[in-house]
């Protein structure tokens, strides 16, 4: 049940969304968005503000494993491990209070919502 919480938030929020590639989009932007509040409040050693933002993190990164289509090729079994490495990097983020964590996380997140955009952008102009 809460393995579709961040696709049910985000659909719920959202409700003129046009494509699935739109939410995935918006997933990754989410990451970034909850990672940098995260790492604010790593500096205010704001404990419980922490922790509810890198949960936030991590529930859209298990939603974003738990929709890929392994039909689909190769892709999807690397971005299955890299998603779960990310939520390992998470864990440790706040395991240790690490902001470094989140940056590295961020530049992966970043990587993926630029090839994705270019990757839709491509596609939907063929």
């Amino acid at each position: 049940m809460t393995s579709n919480l961040a696709y049910n938030t985000y659909a719920q929020n959202n409700i003129g969304v046009e494509s699935p590639e739109k939410l995935i989009q918006m997933m990754y932007e989410g990451i970034l968005r909850f990672n940098m509040q995260a790492k604010r409040s790593m500096n205010e050693n704001d404990i419980e503000r922490r922790t509810y933002w890198i949960n936030r993190s991590s529930a859209v990164i298990s939603e974003l494993i738990n929709v890929l289509d392994y039909n689909q090729g190769d892709v999807s079994h690397y971005l299955a491990g890299l998603y779960t490495y990310q939520l390992r990097l998470l864990v440790e983020a706040n395991l240790h209070n690490d902001s470094t964590k989140l940056d590295e996380i961020n530049q992966v997140f970043k990587g993926l919502l630029e090839a994705w955009k270019e990757s839709t952008n491509v596609a939907s102009q063929a």
